[in-house]
């Protein structure tokens, strides 16, 4: 066992004695030693309750024939961390995730590890360190929130963000927003809308390293515990077999989690995570693909908030197993998982029990996937929207510019009343260079929706997106503003053209003219100068490589 190195021989005999101090017997230091990674806090809904699903972990785990050691990582709240310096740290905390992991788990030599992930980075900073350790792995989440309820419709955290849009319209109360308030978020787990943390714990079971039901089922279910204890006699199971992440995520693996991903209306996050989860596996996923799969795969779910169900929906539905076997000729049915079996063993007979929520092959919302990658001049290295979340009648556009150089300036802008039908906002210097950090737009593209502007105005940034954003709203524009990107070049007034489907993001500019603005520019002063961020600006790459430190791109064959 890798564990033997801290407790085998006379010479660890120290080692011992302090492994004793934590009440460990001389039979549990005899066990394999297992790693819960948990990522517990008391700030942060979609965590408040991770201890109950590590008790369940644990439990499991000593019954099977395992010592289990319950170590934490952080977790920050995104919803919490919105529209001030606390949103700049969101996506650098997964680099930070995934290191902290690493260093635990090489400090105390574990010889397989469960990680309890929720909520937004976590969870891919999870799988980025399970793929980098590569010691047999297996994921269980804390699970969604339930719905919220405001008169007779379902409501999620999403509405409040578009509520604060109608009040600043008049068409809602502030007293109507409180109520509104109280009633969204009802309880643990993580936002109840088909945001990133859903995604990436609905795409962990596409990617076999999740069992069945981990992304839908609701974190107050009792089937939640029932899946964490399965999840601890698995491990060990694992541990037997010498199972490991890297001989489960391939990049058939990736393809059918973004296969997934597309058929679920998934986050724009996705196109981050993913490829990053795939450099650390040392597998090279370009962007152009992201279209294709896109181009083949149909889209089934619109889950909150591209439509009104919620996850708990979903999962009532059949779950991301009933996804997939509706899927199943698209899939590599071949692909390992957790469970021991196949993919398509794992998801044979997984029928669709509300064709309204999880629509058949026959009779999907639309052909192609609810994620685009878009191209163009203005971003020669990609782009993302949510287009299943975009009005058809905002597929097409084109408008004139207006230009702000940070989410705040146009958060400021559209609430004086600044922008106009037709207008294309741009927000720049947001990315993970510029912002730092990739800050989300949410509070400026939940205004627009909120006003009722989502109808006739896009968003465009450098930066990134909730999952809980709809509305054509298109980020991630790589190269970014501070790395010279043709997105610092535009001016008020700049027609933007933008066709999502024909999948093109265009100034009406010509190259010259691009090259001759860009070269006028001053050169672009960090905005933080000091701390980890300072440092993260040092190391960050483009969001078209997933945002990742450099070294991570060298692992790639």
């Amino acid at each position: 066992m890798r564990s033997d190195v801290i407790k085998k021989g006379i010479e660890r005999a120290p080692h011992r004695s302090l492994l004793r101090a934590l009440g460990c017997t001389t039979e549990d230091i005899q066990k394999p030693f297992i790693g819960v990674v948990n990522s517990y806090n008391s700030i942060v809904p979609g965590h408040m309750h991770l201890q109950s699903i590590s008790a369940a972990v644990m439990e499991s785990v000593r019954r099977t024939g395992g010592t289990p050691f319950e170590f934490n990582t952080i977790a920050a709240c995104d919803g919490i961390a919105e529209n001030h310096l606390g949103m700049r740290y969101i996506l650098p905390s997964r680099e930070l995730i995934a290191d902290s992991v690493e260093i635990m788990v090489h400090a105390h030599a574990f010889d397989a590890l469960v990680f309890i992930p929720n909520c937004d980075k976590i969870v891919p900073g999870m799988l980025m360190a399970a793929v980098r350790l590569n010691l047999p792995s297996i994921f269980v989440s804390g699970g969604p929130m339930r719905a919220g309820h405001f008169g007779d419709r379902c409501c999620d955290i999403s509405d409040v963000h578009e509520a604060v849009g109608q009040v600043v319209q008049g068409e809602m109360s502030e007293e109507e927003l409180t109520e509104l308030e109280k009633a969204a978020c009802p309880g643990p787990g993580c936002c109840a809308a088909m945001g990133t943390p859903n995604t990436l714990n609905c795409l962990t079971e596409a990617l076999g390293l999740g069992l069945p039901g981990n992304g839908t089922i609701l974190a107050t279910d009792q089937r939640r515990l029932q899946l964490a204890r399965r999840a601890g006699q698995e491990i060990m199971r694992l541990l037997e077999t010498n199972l490991r992440p890297r001989d489960i995520v391939d990049k058939d693996a990736i393809r059918n989690a973004l296969i997934v991903a597309m058929a679920i209306g998934g986050s724009t996050n996705t196109v981050l995570h993913l490829p990053a989860i795939a450099a650390e596996a040392g597998i090279k996923f370009p962007l152009s693909e992201i279209n294709e799969i896109s181009e083949m795969t149909p889209y089934l779910c619109r889950i909150s908030p591209a439509g009104e169900h919620m996850m708990e929906h979903l999962d009532s539905a059949g779950g991301i197993p009933a996804v997939m076997n509706e899927l199943k000729s698209l899939l590599n049915l071949n692909a390992r998982t957790v469970s021991g079996k196949s993919l398509g063993e794992q998801i044979a007979g997984m029928e669709i029990t509300d064709h309204d929520i999880i629509r058949p092959l026959s009779n999907p919302y639309s052909a192609t996937g609810g994620l685009s990658m878009l191209f163009g001049n203005l971003a020669p290295d990609g782009a993302v929207v949510k287009s299943g979340a975009v009005l058809p009648e905002m597929m097409q556009h084109r408008g004139p510019a207006r230009v702000f150089d940070s989410e705040d300036e146009a958060t400021q802008g559209i609430r004086k009343g600044l922008i106009r039908p037709g207008d294309v906002v741009v927000i720049r210097y947001e990315g993970p260079k510029g912002g730092p950090g990739m800050p989300e737009m949410l509070a400026a593209s939940s205004l627009l929706c909120g006003m009722g502007l989502d109808r006739d105005v896009a968003l465009i940034t450098d930066g990134r997106f909730s999952g809980a954003t709809r509305g054509a709203a298109i980020g991630h524009i790589s190269p970014e503003a501070a790395e010279r990107g043709p997105i610092a070049c535009l001016q008020d007034g700049d027609q933007i053209i933008i066709d999502i489907s024909n999948h093109g993001l265009e100034v009406a500019l010509e190259q010259k003219e691009i090259d001759r603005r860009l070269a006028r520019l001053p050169a672009c002063e960090p905005r933080i100068k000091t701390g980890y961020l300072a440092r993260y600006i040092e190391q960050v790459t483009s969001a078209s490589t997933g945002a990742v430190f450099r070294s991570t791109l060298n692992n790639l064959r």
